[in-house]
């Protein structure tokens, strides 16, 4: 299944799943059938298995027997951030390029790390498509980008291990992890990464057993139309299994729950010279199989 969250109108979110150039309410689609279904991508997350397999029965049945009220064209509906994550949990260098690119552009180790870098975003940090990445020019002069597949989680994990990580997968999505590279403090890199609007989140999310191996994934970002990142997910120095191994091992993941998997290389403060977003950018994250984020950089003074 592909999820999105979307609103018509100024009518409330809905939880949708897109097919083609159309976006089916579920809970609709469920209620002409007596049935139910969440309204909402986090609650059909926590509702579990037999949740999910109701809406891909519904959603295989008879497309005429389909009421008209739970129907939409795509161009008709506005997408919205898929969910609001309960942790959204970032990893850093975690390509191979990315790590010697960041050694010589922005003073960290030059030395592969020997276990997964990770930081947090707040939920306050997640804005949707087309909605815009802030660019207060009284904070920051050097605001970039970084296109990265997300997993979202869709079973509490702790102390999993590697063999049983993919267990805990609900679906994958992209986070374009925004940064103000002049604002770390003392190597610490909440404020850098975590401001409001700094985690792009979306179109939508692509349910595991619909995405194929998450682990053989291209992926891009293009800022005004030109190519600045272009790789595949098979460069991950630690790949999705370990990370929710290593994550899980000392802190609880939980339904929901957002990993941003890591940048390749290609950000704007490894350019020669160095290049930052601005006001009037467009930014265009694009991952195999799960669609293109577009975000436009406004000034937030």
């Amino acid at each position: 299944m592909r999820l999105v969250t979307y609103t018509v109108d100024d009518a409330p979110a809905r939880l949708g799943a897109q097919i083609d150039d159309r976006v089916i309410d579920l809970a609709a689609l469920a209620g002409h059938h007596g049935t139910e279904l969440p309204t909402d991508l986090l609650s059909f997350i926590q509702a579990g298995a037999g949740t999910h397999d109701t809406a891909r029965r519904l959603l295989a049945g008879d497309q005429a027997t389909w009421p008209a009220e739970a129907v939409h064209r795509l161009g008709d509906v506005s997408l919205r951030a898929p969910l609001r994550p309960g942790k959204i949990i970032g990893v850093g260098l975690n390509y191979v390029e990315h790590v010697e690119e960041s050694s010589r552009s922005l003073d960290t180790d030059k030395e592969l790390p020997p276990r997964p870098v990770l930081f947090s975003k707040p939920a306050t940090a997640v804005t949707g498509p087309g909605q815009p990445i802030w660019h207060n020019g009284d904070l920051t002069a050097q605001l970039d980008w970084e296109c990265e597949l997300a997993v979202v989680i869709g079973r509490t994990a702790f102390r999993v291990s590697e063999q049983d990580a993919y267990d805990h997968v609900f679906g994958y999505s992209i986070v374009n992890d925004i940064s103000a590279r002049d604002q770390r403090r003392s190597g610490q890199w909440f404020f850098s990464k975590g401001q409001d609007s700094y985690a792009p989140f979306g179109p939508a999310v692509v349910t595991a057993d619909a995405l194929g191996d998450p682990m053989a994934l291209d992926l891009s970002l293009r800022v005004n139309g030109v190519t600045k990142q272009k790789s595949n997910t098979r460069h991950m120095l630690f790949p999705i299994a370990r990370l929710i191994a290593d994550i899980s091992s000392g802190v609880t993941l939980e339904p929901g729950d957002v990993i941003a998997t890591g940048s390749p290389s290609g950000v704007g403060a490894g350019m020669v010279p160095p290049e930052f977003l601005a006001p009037g950018d467009t930014v265009e994250a694009t991952v195999e199989g799960i669609g293109t984020l577009t975000n436009p950089v406004v000034d937030a003074r």
